[in-house]
């Protein structure tokens, strides 16, 4: 039996369309009052606007949010190439098309958030904030030089039945403590039927162009920022944290939270609904601290 507040939150109404960015169709996800305060959410790599589907709604009491999924992954359309900068803008096609009464929050998670970073540095007095989920950016490392590519996501494979398909769902990073109906769900939204049957909806391409730093960016992005991560994450270990909070002038909130890793959205679902209920209503009522 599901959790109750899953449940709920699935069953929440919603809206859903597409925007067009540069030729390319956008999908998103809308819940609560359109002329609510906008909360934009990010995927990360090889996931979909469906990561959020079990989260949106807990925070439509306030906000009303979006999820879009970017080119090459979910049900967007998939473009010959892809780049920070395209992604970033078709973040803002989709803030554009909502019409927001002010400037929205975005929320990213992992390669979201490197995405908003971008949006921060380019479309700054046109957003409210921007809160990295988990998404790491990493100091200099003569072992990882700027050319390097993902390895992750290059050859999907393809299977006879979506039972099958979803048995070989797998976290990049893996990890533990994802309750199951959580994992289901990501997964069967992750996939769609082709002639050659059920694969799954990414593009392999997306994941061919060298790998994002984006050190420079967030050092001069100017938009509030914050960070919240995983205690025990993989990919944002707590050097990694104050490397980006130095980055980011000390100015920024940085928060661990407990237990979680990578995909924390997952595994500490209600707990990260909590510290960004409480983050964006401090920001509501407070300024941000200037640049030392």
């Amino acid at each position: 039996m599901l959790p109750p507040w899953f449940a709920s939150a699935l069953a929440a109404p919603r809206r859903e369309g597409f925007v067009d960015a540069g030729g390319c169709p956008i999908h998103y996800l809308d819940w609560g009052e359109i002329d609510a305060p906008g909360l934009v959410f990010i995927h990360g790599g090889a996931a979909h606007a469906h990561w959020w589907d079990f989260l949106a709604p807990l925070f439509t009491y306030r906000w009303r949010v979006v999820a879009l999924d970017l080119s090459g992954h979910g049900d967007s359309g998939r473009r010959a190439e892809y780049s920070p900068e395209t992604w970033a803008a078709e973040v803002m096609a989709v803030v554009q098309g909502a019409a927001f009464p002010g400037p929205p929050v975005l929320v990213g998670h992992s390669l979201g958030g490197l995405v908003a970073i971008h949006a921060a540095l380019r479309h700054c007095l046109e957003l409210a904030g921007v809160v990295l989920v988990d998404a790491a950016v990493r100091p200099p490392d003569p072992d990882d030089p700027p050319g390097g590519r993902s390895r992750a996501f290059r050859s999907p494979g393809t299977y006879p039945t979506l039972g099958e398909a979803m048995e070989h769902f797998r976290l990049v990073p893996e990890q533990p403590m994802v309750p199951p109906f959580i994992l289901d769900h990501v997964a069967r939204h992750s996939l769609h039927n082709t002639d050659e049957g059920w694969t799954w909806k990414f593009d392999p391409a997306a994941f061919r162009q060298p790998r994002l730093q984006m050190r420079e960016q967030l050092a001069a992005a100017r938009c509030r920022l914050a960070l919240l991560y995983g205690e025990h994450s993989a990919i944002v270990p707590p050097g990694t944290a104050a490397y980006m909070s130095d980055l980011m002038g000390g100015r920024a909130p940085v928060i661990p939270m407990p237990e979680a890793h990578h995909h924390l959205v997952l595994d500490q679902p209600l707990a990260f609904v909590a510290a960004l209920r409480a983050l964006l209503l401090d920001w509501e009522h407070s300024a941000p601290r200037e640049p030392a």
